[in-house]
């Protein structure tokens, strides 16, 4: 058994570990079972034999895309293969639109029959990270509503935007604005208008239920919502079912001129990320249409369609 390489490719199959072993030149030599499950199971573009695919050349692809670990990856093992370094290590996010996902990454050399080769090992450590999050998620929660602060949401856009762009899916924002908030505090007072918020902080986590997902205390009474891989006319479903579910809280606000019981408005905006685009794009158009929401009569949903929305 020592001398065997059945057996050998049999112990590295049995590994959950995703292996993969490329020569100086960065071409594929060899892939474990757990390497060529994941690449089917996530949807690569190589689903059969990595053998001879160049590896380097993949994570320049991946930072064409707007990835970063891409960069990161080519850099790190470019440095072993140079002899710069003895080794390569970090961890970097590999999320699906339905799980949040961790991995490491390792790069060492290794000789054999007088040739320079590499091994690049990347692991799960998911259990790990989510367990890290959620003690910096106390830190990330606003305070009266338990819901996602403003910096978390900020933080949570930039990052599947990103992502969003590497898959060329569609991401889905709402800006959501309670009418007339201030009527509501100054004839009831801010203990029933903190109430209010509360409520309102409740009902938003059940329209945010997959990690591509996020609802926000966006600032004051403004709150956001964030669909990741979610077309305009799902997200637009949602946001008209959380208009009915604000209105069914029967919360009053006698002195509004929309209605005696809350209402809300809500600016609603899709956009494919592209290579030349940012987020604060999206954000610009979801405010644009939330304005047009209030303009227009209040407790009603806004959804920007076409480049010419704006201009109308």
């Amino acid at each position: 058994m020592e001398n065997s390489y059945e057996a050998l490719s049999l112990i590295l199959d049995s590994i959950t570990e995703h292996i993969v072993v490329i020569d100086g030149n960065g071409i594929i030599q060899y892939t474990n079972k757990s390497w060529s499950e994941f690449g089917d199971s996530n949807a690569c573009a190589i689903s059969d034999d990595w053998r001879g695919v160049n590896y380097i050349e993949e994570c320049d692809k991946a930072s064409v895309m707007g990835d970063d670990f891409g960069i990161q990856a080519k850099k790190g093992i470019l440095s072993v293969i140079s002899k710069e370094a003895p080794f390569f290590y970090f961890e970097y996010p590999c999320h699906s639109i339905d799980e949040k996902r961790w991995f490491t990454m390792r790069v060492t050399a290794l000789k054999m029959s007088n040739r320079d080769y590499f091994v690049i090992s990347h692991q799960n450590i998911t259990e790990r990270k989510l367990a890290e999050e959620e003690v910096r998620n106390l830190a990330r929660l606003d305070g009266l509503t338990d819901i996602p602060n403003r910096r978390t949401f900020d933080e949570f856009l930039h990052n599947e935007w990103r992502r969003c762009l590497r898959l060329n899916k569609p991401i889905c924002l709402a800006i959501v604005d309670l009418d007339h908030f201030k009527l509501l505090n100054d004839h009831y007072g801010h203990q029933i208008g903190d109430e209010c918020l509360i409520k309102i902080g409740k009902l938003l986590k059940k329209f945010a239920c997959r990690p591509g997902d996020i609802c926000a205390r966006y600032g004051g009474e403004e709150f956001a919502l964030i669909w990741a891989d979610t077309p305009l006319e799902q997200a637009e479903r949602l946001s008209n079912e959380l208009l009915a579910k604000i209105v069914a809280l029967g919360i009053p606000n006698e002195r509004s001129p929309t209605d005696d019981y809350l209402t809300a408005s809500i600016g609603l905006a899709m956009s494919v990320p592209e290579k030349d685009s940012n987020e604060r794009e999206l954000i610009s158009l979801a405010d644009s249409m939330l304005y047009r929401a209030k303009e227009s009569g209040r407790n009603k949903v806004e959804l920007f369609s076409h480049p010419e929305a704006l201009q109308r």
